[in-house]
């Protein structure tokens, strides 16, 4: 068991250190020069007591060539100390710091890199706690590890060094360093499970305080509030009772380790006392003696603190590498139509399923859109519509087949659009540099231009999170907006215009059809108005897709279609 944690330890110290090991090892170097300047000040201070301070008080006599030669050993010692403990301290920091951002920068490029799917299958809450607190959870050991290294000089020096000024005295001091480590290990085997369930704890709060926060509207509308408190409660009481463990079993760590280097003192300065009685210790090497002991027991709860940090390290870089030693799962793949091939969009035997699914949402797709035309498509809810715009947008994959698109790409807009907390501008543009005269052309097709003027700050008004200072209509035709603006050749409208009215509707159609000669719109359709205006129709019925046809034809050759259109119609005059 303790050369699996040694193991470990070593694995997780030597993950880390890859990444940035030249501040690392400054910080060392600096710690080593502390760790020798701090066994110097012993010697420093033997040397200011026999030399200056006794024959003081003897002879009521100093003399000044020893006096500067003591003042220069003293001075010079601590400020080489001063400089050692400066660079230990900033470069540990550097080393901390930027082996956290590396982790960070990591874990996002390989969360960006995943496909929808992935995403789909993670909680937000807890992919923003591994980027954030465990990648700093991962690193922060290697803030006590350039000390704690030094440490393991300075145990080295001031073992010899004790033993030297005397035998017996110094062995007696030495007993305690294995004692010491001996504490150090029995804590780290019982904290290290208490840091594992905590780091788990918070990543679990985190994810579900993110899910409650973003659903705030939902838990308000239904009175759901004090659900929500208890079920935080729950969740947080776990994180409160592994930390609680963890500070117990430190609060006992910490007593002894401060206990029992007090109570060797105590012995050493009573046998000390003995030696200097008996001669076999001047006052001077008594007091750099123990001065030395006293300044040893700090360095030592160093590897303690190091000891505790690992396991804690070990939990939150186990959480990032959970999400970093995922594969990056294959992008749904678009095969490019060159534009001169008049074909917009063209599915070849596609199909689609969901894995908790046991019947396909889509199989064997075909259909051919001719560049510059606009596709209502039309089904019952649940058919498949949504999905076959992402198999299109390239947002899910295709589990057989193919997906063609022409060279300019497609953009898709969806039913609930997202929008930035940031301005109307950013949100079109989403910080590309497009012209002022293509983001007044984008609003003008969605039929924005209107209320856009009347905001106060027009397109440099700051929507809010969501755009929530919008309507609903509002949210959905900035969103349309950004697709146009983009200048992408595929427009793809997943029940988009649903928050409008008919009459704006029909305007938003008839502007998109007249942007350009190669501009194809697919809209997901629930509206004969919308349904007649298109140009074809592909009709989604139980999992297949009908090629393009026009409305009329499908009312004529499709019983299922004309029956769906006869309970638009119903709902639409019933509303």
């Amino acid at each position: 068991m303790e050369q699996s944690r040694f193991r470990v330890a070593i694995s997780l110290l030597r993950q880390l250190l890859k990444l940035h090991p030249r501040p690392f090892l400054i910080a060392v170097a600096g710690a080593s020069v502390y760790a020798i300047c701090t066994v110097a000040s012993s010697f420093g201070l033997g040397y200011v007591v026999d030399e200056v301070i006794i024959p003081r008080y003897r002879s009521d006599f100093i003399n000044k060539q020893t006096f500067f030669a003591a003042s220069c050993i003293v001075i010079g010692i601590g400020l080489l100390r001063a400089v050692g403990v400066v660079i230990r301290r900033s470069y540990a920091g550097i080393s901390h710091w930027s082996t956290s951002e590396s982790l960070s920068t990591q874990l996002i490029r390989h969360i960006m890199g995943q496909p929808t799917a992935w995403h789909q299958r993670h909680m937000t809450g807890d992919l923003v706690a591994r980027i954030g607190v465990d990648s700093d959870t991962a690193a922060s050991v290697l803030g006590p590890l350039p000390f704690s290294t030094s440490v393991v000089l300075l145990v080295g020096l001031t073992s010899i060094w004790l033993v030297v000024i005397d035998i017996p005295l110094g062995l007696l001091a030495v007993t305690i360093i294995p004692l010491l480590f001996a504490l150090n290990i029995g804590y780290q085997r019982r904290i290290d499970r208490h840091f594992d369930s905590a780091q788990q704890a918070l990543g679990d709060l985190s994810e579900a305080v993110h899910e409650s926060f973003d659903g705030v509207m939902v838990v308000k509308a239904f009175g759901a509030e004090h659900r929500e408190h208890v079920r935080l409660g729950r969740i947080s009481s776990k994180l409160k009772d592994a930390r609680i463990r963890a500070v117990n079993a430190r609060a006992i760590f910490e007593a002894f380790v401060d206990g029992t280097p007090s109570l060797v003192n105590v012995a050493l300065i009573a046998y000390g006392a003995i030696r200097v009685r008996n001669g076999a210790l001047t006052i001077g090497e008594l007091s750099s003696f123990i001065y030395l002991f006293t300044l040893l027991v700090f360095p030592l709860r160093i590897i303690g603190y190091l000891l505790s940090e690992i396991p804690h390290s070990s939990s939150g870089y186990k959480r990032v590498r959970e999400i970093l030693d995922e594969p990056l799962e294959a992008q749904p793949e678009i095969i490019v139509l060159p534009r001169d091939s008049n074909i917009a969009v063209q599915v070849v035997d596609a199909a689609f399923s969901y894995v908790e699914a046991e019947n396909p949402i889509l199989s064997h797709v075909n259909f051919t859109v001719p560049i510059g035309s606009t596709v209502a498509v039309v089904g019952e809810t649940g058919s498949g519509k949504s999905t076959l715009l992402k198999l299109i947008a390239g947002l899910v994959r295709s589990q057989h087949g193919s997906v063609h698109v022409t060279e300019g790409g497609s953009a898709i807009v969806f039913q609930e659009p997202f929008l930035f907390s940031g301005s109307l501008h950013f949100n079109i543009t989403l910080g590309k540099s497009i012209q002022i005269p293509d983001v007044a052309r984008a609003l003008w097709a969605s039929v924005s231009e209107e209320f856009v003027s009347e905001l106060e700050n027009g397109i440099d008004t700051i929507v809010g999170e969501r755009g929530i200072s919008l309507s609903g209509g509002q949210r959905q035709r900035i969103a349309l907006a950004r697709a146009i603006a983009s200048g992408r050749q595929v427009l793809l409208l997943d029940d988009t215009t649903s928050a409008l009215d008919p009459a704006t509707e029909a305007l938003v159609i008839e502007r998109l059809a007249s942007l350009s000669s190669t501009t194809t719109t697919i809209i997901v359709a629930s509206r004969p108005t919308t349904v007649k205006i298109a140009d074809h129709v592909l009709f989604v019925h139980q999992g297949k897709v009908h090629d393009l046809s026009t409305h009329e034809q499908l009312m004529g050759s499709s019983e299922a279609y004309a029956n769906l259109m006869k309970s638009f119609e119903m709902d639409r005059s019933a509303s």
